[in-house]
């Protein structure tokens, strides 16, 4: 695996982990292999990551206070007094950390483990009780506590759940359960969460403890426990067994962050980033909950053997409330070096009448086979020859310009990012590299000679991340070719795996720095045509992470520019504004974009009055149906009478009609369409320039 493989992993864990209630609870105690291993984090982070990191007070205060997140992020267990034995911790943790003196921060845990578990219990008692709820209160629940004060009273907590209760039955109610249903899928979600928790370990603690002090520094930095680290290696060589998709922790939940292209769940179309997973079951299997479940937990349900059949209750990202949840089947494969092949369609843009034939070339991945080119064959495949074969193939039919999509494409081998910028320029630097001393390393393109040398326009979104920042900003830089789309992801930092004597430690080392000078790290790559985007920039991103490493700049290194397509952006973004306020889709991307943004502003609490919430619910849906059947009615396609059958809807219009305009596809085509639109703008004002100088 190349030292600069995206190596793309929430740090996150989940929260919800207790053992047992106090009478009967085993104490947790860190081992003396998680103690030296804790010596070795502190020694790795110390003097191995990029950061220039001081381990004082300030440090410790950061590190004790991400603890107590991790722990109970939303102020729901513990109350004021269990933290004050503690708090020594707060100027204390960095000496706790490189001494190994861990056993404070696992008495912590054993505290809170104490708390939550009696609030199961509390809960369950609750149900034995019998729900008598009427729904008919103004009441609400805040569903966004992290900034909320700990509470000094048990009775605080208890009118709390008391709320929470009540809205995880209303919730089911809303689905048309009656009482006993109700009932009965509460009372195993808890009593589920009860037998999982139970079974924490000393390991899990001491995870959910380095996680804290790891992200303390950066998200991409972690502890991997030798569990983890054996899932991690298989998930690295592409044999892992199970959807294809990366998931993160987000609170209670575990969402979608990201689906590997060409794997099950990209081919099956079924899931899409922010995507929450609320319960997994196999073929035949009943649904188990997994609200609140441990991360790795959820991983080890939906993985499996290839060519079974799992199944996922899904809540879509753009859903306002967790009613609104169905079940999508996946099933289980490995993800092939074929499946993320790079591959090209040629695409007719109508002008006057006349066709332009415009290439588009698909990038899922940067990958490269390298056991054959280790093994020193001639025709091993990589990103690079694949392009490099599909623009062949395009010239000889002619096309006018060619787009590069890297959506959705999460980078891979930093090498194949380089060798593939030169193909498109005649030798010279592609990406600097600085570690932690200020080392600059410089990596490039030496073949001589171009493979095309045309009209090119890179496509890229949030997703696009890593090794594509890198491509795209070289591209953009070069003044080689025009960048569209929406900002990247933001991952501008390298990381390397190191052994522990006890697990492995993933260490941020260096930080990628455009030709330019700018870091990609945080911001990304901004488009010199912005598109509209369904994804949230606020939950999917580096700068939605917490303490992502920040922007800045390195000296500039020479390099040609091959041409200045900044001259043109002012005037080829007026003909797109022109051509986007026509377009459907593009009208429905950019106020779904905006709704979505409004109603995640809006939505801080849910009301607890079930009409209340009933009417919310609808109004909101209501607008989100009524944009997409705006969008329909344009393309004269048929209106949906609910909003989420929108995400259960695979019919395209070309499967009724194979001479469909390419305009009536849908709303994920048109940001290809109209990037081809803009390239052959492109290249009419380069011919026009051209024609003028001569």
């Amino acid at each position: 695996m190349s030292l600069f493989a995206t190596l793309s992993r929430s740090v996150a864990l989940a929260v919800m982990l207790v053992v047992t209630s106090p009478a009967a609870m085993a104490q947790t105690a860190p081992t003396d292999e998680q103690r030296q291993a804790a010596v070795e984090i502190a020694d790795a982070l110390r003097y191995g990551h990029y950061a220039d990191l001081t381990f004082d007070e300030q440090w410790s205060q950061e590190a004790f206070q991400r603890y107590l997140d991790i722990l109970d992020g939303q102020r729901a267990y513990l109350l004021s007094r269990d933290i004050e034995p503690y708090r020594h911790l707060e100027d204390d943790m960095a000496d706790a950390l490189f001494e190994g003196d861990l056993d404070d921060a696992f008495k912590l845990y054993d505290r809170l483990s104490e708390r939550h578990i009696a609030r199961m219990e509390w809960l369950l008692e609750r149900l034995d009780e019998g729900l008598a709820f009427d729904f008919d209160s103004d009441e609400r629940l805040e569903i966004d506590r992290e900034d909320a004060p700990w509470a000094t009273r048990e009775s605080e907590l208890d009118e709390l759940w008391r709320k929470r209760l009540k809205n995880d039955a209303l919730t089911l109610a809303l689905t048309d359960q009656d009482d006993e249903q109700i009932e009965d899928n509460l009372r195993q979600r808890y009593e589920g969460q009860l037998s999982r928790l139970r079974q924490t370990e000393s390991e899990d603690v001491f995870g959910l403890l380095m996680a804290a002090v790891t992200s303390t520094i950066d998200p991409h930095t972690g502890y991997l426990s030798p569990r983890q680290s054996e899932s991690f290696d298989i998930q690295m060589s592409l044999s892992l067994e199970g959807i294809g998709a990366l998931l993160q922790a987000d609170g209670e939940y575990v969402k979608v962050a990201s689906l590997v292209p060409g794997g099950p769940a990209d081919r099956a179309d079924v899931l899409e980033p922010a995507d929450r997973i609320i319960a997994v079951g196999q073929e035949d299997g009943e649904m188990v909950n997994v609200v609140g479940m441990r991360l790795d937990n959820v991983v080890d349900l939906i993985r499996g053997p290839k060519g079974s059949v799992v199944r996922l209750d899904i809540v879509p990202a753009q859903a306002v409330d967790m009613t609104r949840s169905h079940i999508v089947e996946i099933t289980r494969d490995t993800v092939s070096l074929e499946d993320q092949a790079a591959h090209g369609e040629v695409i007719n843009v109508e002008r006057d009448g006349e066709p332009h034939p415009i290439g588009v070339i698909n990038i899922p991945t940067f990958y490269v086979d390298f056991d054959a080119w280790q093994a020193g064959e001639e025709e091993y495949r990589s990103t690079t020859r694949d392009v490099a074969r599909e623009i062949e193939r395009l010239k000889e039919e002619g096309v006018e310009g060619i787009v590069l999509d890297l959506r959705n494409n999460g980078g891979g081998a930093l090498q194949e990012a380089n060798s593939l910028i030169g193909l498109f320029i005649d030798r010279g630097p592609t990406v600097q590299v600085r570690d932690a001393q200020g080392r600059i390393q410089l990596y490039g393109d030496s073949d001589a000679g171009t493979t095309y040398d045309g009209p090119l326009t890179v496509l890229v979104n949030r997703l696009s991340a890593s090794a594509s920042e890198i491509f795209a900003g070289a591209i953009q830089d070069y003044g080689r070719g025009l960048v569209v789309g929406s900002s990247t992801f933001g991952k501008g930092t390298v990381q390397t795996l190191n052994d522990l004597s006890h697990g492995q430690i993933k260490l941020t080392r260096a930080k990628f720095y455009r030709i330019s000078g700018e870091s990609t790290q945080n911001r990304g790559v901004d488009p010199d045509i912005a598109f509209p985007s369904l994804i949230d920039p606020e939950r999917i991103g580096e700068s939605s992470l917490d303490n992502a490493l920040g922007w800045d700049t390195v000296q500039n290194v020479q390099y040609r520019r091959y041409g200045t397509p900044e001259e043109f952006v002012d005037a080829l973004a007026a003909q797109h504004q022109t051509r986007a306020k026509q377009n459907p889709n593009f009208i429905y991307l950019e106020r779904q974009s905006t709704l979505a943004r409004q109603l995640r502003e809006q939505h801080t609490s849910v009301s607890l009055n079930r009409e209340q919430r009933q009417r919310e619910l609808e109004a909101q849906e209501a607008e989100q149906l009524s944009l997409e059947n705006q969008r329909r009615r344009a393309l004269k396609l048929p209106e949906l009478d609910e909003w989420m059958d929108a995400r259960l809807d695979t019919t395209e219009p070309g499967d009724e009609d194979e001479n469909a305009e390419d305009e009536e596809m849908p709303v994920d085509r048109a940001p290809v369409l109209e990037a081809a639109e803009i390239l052959l703008d492109y290249a009419h004002f380069q011919q026009a320039q051209r024609m003028a100088k001569r």
